[in-house]
């Protein structure tokens, strides 16, 4: 049986990168205990040097000296696909974002600050020989943000900020190559046998880590009166143009005969190095704050520039006969949300939110390496004061995915056959965050 070599690397590129692209199901939204426990609203809000990621602007109004903020986060989402009405379930680590600002006192009207944060990143594990392998078995994404600030107050109500956001990540994927049934089929014109089709013969490991890509976090803050706060803001576009590392290949089967005839098809793909650029789209958003000594209430909408991503391009070095255009075609999607925070006393504050995230995946394009869906997210928080100037926050919030039916996603396996993928899929997720401020 003579293998497909460029089959195999095609399949390699169509199983591989989509994962490193963040869709909506990776896009992180825990970067502040407390504004977690009110939906993760800011936009429109004068949080101090928490300000740096939500609105630039609003930091300008910060009235301490020094303003010290930390978050740390433990996401545990669940994935789950039924196919021909058995049903698969993933099995994840919990993914860690976390999230430092620190703002000072330049002039009265003028703030600094810097931060370091984790916009992108999360897990899926939907082990090594489910259904689905060959699309997807397990990935692990993480970003890191460290942004620069100064945000400058014109005149008492109006301010403005900016941030020049310096990005780079890491990926490690994993994903079937072949499976079992389809080597078996193979086998059987050769005289041979796959005697455990269940089990993924043969899989590829990816490590590999983007460049460094810069871009801008922009906002403006304007008081409309005493108790109505308005916000916008503008994080730009990057570019996140993903090297290859190390490839490894590894197998489900010990027969040194399969492995001798599999290692001749895939030896191909870790002697190949290849680059992807992918977007971290662009957000705008628009926010409204009510608040007076013992409420503060926000809503608010941002829109994220998902038509950026409509093509994933795939370059092999030295082997431009692999090269890959996938379309994509990802839509804009919207995120709503709102919040609600009331000061108990001095020393409590109790919070109450809820987000509605819009996929941008349409479901032509729907598969298990990206269960983006439309979400449903309440959270709740509350804020401890034992000193004046010291807090410690916590929150949760649960994720509850709306679900897809009867999604299908097409692809091409190492034969060069078309085939279709159907599952029907739901999504949900705990987030527990922990966090201090200090500000003095």
């Amino acid at each position: 049986m003579n293998f497909s070599i460029k089959g195999m690397a095609v399949l390699s590129a169509l199983g591989l990168f989509p994962c490193i692209m963040m869709a909506e199901g990776y896009q992180v939204n825990t970067l502040s205990t407390r504004q977690l426990g009110m939906g993760h609203t800011g936009i429109a809000m004068k949080l101090g040097a928490e300000s740096q990621f939500f609105n630039p602007a609003g930091m300008a109004f910060m009235d301490n000296k020094i303003d010290l903020s930390a978050s740390f986060n433990a996401i545990m989402p669940t994935a789950t696909a039924r196919i021909d009405g058995k049903k698969y379930t993933t099995d994840c680590k919990a993914s860690t974002p976390f999230s430092v600002f620190g703002a000072f006192d330049i002039f009265p009207y003028l703030k600094g600050g810097i931060s370091v944060y984790t916009p992108y990143g999360s897990s899926i594990d939907w082990t090594d020989n489910w259904p689905g392998a060959t699309l997807s078995q397990r990935v692990s994404l993480q970003t890191f943000t460290v942004q620069p600030t100064l945000a400058w107050k014109i005149i008492p109500g109006l301010s403005i900020g900016a941030g020049l956001n310096i990005t780079w990540g890491s990926v490690d994927l994993h994903k079937g190559l072949i499976g079992g049934h389809e080597l078996n089929a193979m086998l059987g014109t050769m005289g041979l046998g796959y005697p455990t089709p269940d089990i993924t013969p043969v899989s590829a490991k990816l490590n590999g880590k983007s460049n460094i890509a810069c871009g801008v976090n922009l906002g403006v803050m304007y008081d409309l009166t005493r108790s109505i706060t308005l916000g916008v803001n503008y994080r730009s576009k990057m570019m996140m143009k993903v090297k290859a590392g190390q490839t490894e290949i590894e197998y489900g089967t010990s027969d040194p005969r399969i492995q001798a005839i599999l290692g001749g098809a895939v030896g191909e793909i870790s002697r190949t190095d290849f680059s992807a650029e992918m977007p971290l789209p662009a957000t705008l958003g628009f926010g409204g704050s009510w608040h007076n000594n013992k409420v503060t209430a926000d809503l608010e909408a941002q829109l994220t520039f998902w038509n950026a991503y409509k093509s994933l391009d795939i370059s092999f070095a030295g082997a431009p006969q692999f090269d890959q255009h996938l379309p994509k075609n990802y839509h804009n999607s919207w995120l709503v949300r709102g919040g609600v925070e009331w000061k108990v006393t001095k020393r409590l504050d109790l919070r109450g939110g809820l987000m509605v995230d819009f996929t941008p995946v349409d479901k032509e394009f729907y598969n298990p390496e990206t269960p983006g869906m439309t979400k449903i997210e309440p959270t709740l928080g509350l804020t401890f004061r034992p000193l004046p100037c010291l807090g410690i926050n916590v929150a949760g919030m649960y994720v509850a995915g709306c679900g897809e039916k009867n999604a299908s996603y097409e692809y091409t396996n190492i034969l060069g056959q078309t085939q279709k993928f159907t599952a029907d899929y739901s999504l949900h997720s705990w987030t527990g965050s922990i966090g201090v401020s200090l500000n003095f």
